[in-house]
């Protein structure tokens, strides 16, 4: 590989002057992917079709809303609960789970009247931990058999929860995640920055240190940190020292604290609490208010029945202040280790 530098690989989709938009920038659409494997929800399933019937009519007031549900007893169920909600489109394309977010494709934009891309970031399930994944790994492929867009495979592993986009070059991740040996061992921290510039525009990377405890995904991005504006980032924080979260959510804040946007300027860091800890079968969940996801006309907010709550709604609106910030119940949903972050992936509005 290539020593990384602000020049992108010719022919790459930044290269031919594309970029990952910020996610409050115009979406075309959301993706999301039906519920069905039943153990990453074990013993607690009941309720998740539901969880996606609500957030599904949330979002298609907002934008049209496409759901992957292959074969016939999950599109008979999708039917059920959502074929009558307007603006929602089903897909015959099987998956083996639901995080679209981290299967899904990677949309970008280019310049004003260029034909949209996507990139199709390979997917191994998060280092190989809940095989099969084979269906989930061509999502991105099935996908794209209807859009017909042009379609960039960078050949390595990327799930969409491990990075976020401010839009204009810089991108926050984890050294957990994109540099932990079960995704890509072959690749140094900056072979990973190469493929953020060339695959995503990023030519300012920011990283974390690790995750919250009870995260499957070695550190994914969007329950520690996200951007809500041009330079601005909240980040979750552990307010009890004795909390097994504190200390990395210390250094995380640290590091944001330090880092600069893509011209050289500080960051504007907000904070957002924690919600106390969940369990479910004496395991701790990645409950985490920083999992909320930013469509074109609403903000779908995690919430945990937590007195936090409503701190965490007041905070998010007064940063967000063109779109509501709703809140959602997201306590059965987090059982299976994801919000609604993890659940979604926008399609980027090209103009």
């Amino acid at each position: 590989m290539p020593t990384h530098s602000s020049t992108p690989t010719p022919g790459s989709p930044h290269a031919l002057g594309y970029r990952m938009p910020a996610e409050w920038e115009p979406h075309a659409a959301t993706w999301l992917s039906w519920p069905r494997n039943k153990n990453s929800w074990p013993g607690h399933f009941e309720p998740v079709p539901g969880i996606w019937a609500e957030l599904t009519a949330t979002l298609a007031k907002s934008e049209p809303v496409h759901i992957c549900a292959g074969g016939a007893e999950i599109m008979a169920e999708a039917k059920q609960l959502v074929g009558h909600i307007p603006n929602v489109t089903l897909h015959d394309i099987p998956t083996n789970d639901a995080w679209m977010r981290d299967h899904g494709p990677m949309f970008l934009v280019g310049p004003k009247g260029s034909e949209p891309v996507l990139v199709d970031w390979g997917y191994n399930a998060w280092g190989g931990k809940y095989p099969p994944f084979d269906h989930d790994d061509v999502v991105p492929k099935r996908i794209n058999e209807s859009l017909k867009f042009r379609r960039f495979e960078p050949g390595i592993i990327l799930e969409g929860g491990a990075v976020d986009f401010n839009g204009l070059g810089s991108v926050l991740t984890t050294e957990q995640c994109l540099l932990n040996e079960n995704r890509n061992p072959q690749l140094g921290r900056e072979d990973m920055e190469r493929y953020l510039l060339d695959y995503a525009g990023a030519r300012n990377v920011i990283w974390l240190g690790d995750g919250i405890v009870g995260d499957d995904t070695d550190g994914h991005i969007d329950e520690l940190a996200r951007f809500v504006g041009p330079r601005t980032v909240v980040c979750v924080v552990e307010q009890d020292p004795q909390d097994d979260n504190y200390a990395p959510l210390q250094d995380n804040l640290r590091r944001l604290q330090l880092a600069k946007d893509e011209q050289g300027r500080p960051l504007e860091v907000v904070t957002l609490p924690m919600p106390a800890a969940i369990f479910c079968d004496d395991q701790r969940l990645p409950a985490s208010y920083c999992n909320f996801y930013i469509a074109n006309k609403v903000v779908v907010a995690a919430q945990f029945d937590c007195p936090a709550d409503a701190v965490v709604l007041e905070t998010l609106q007064r940063l967000i202040p063109d779109r509501p910030v709703v809140g959602q119940r997201a306590v059965e949903l987090v059982w299976g280790l994801g919000a609604f972050h993890c659940i979604t992936q926008q399609q980027a509005k090209q103009e």
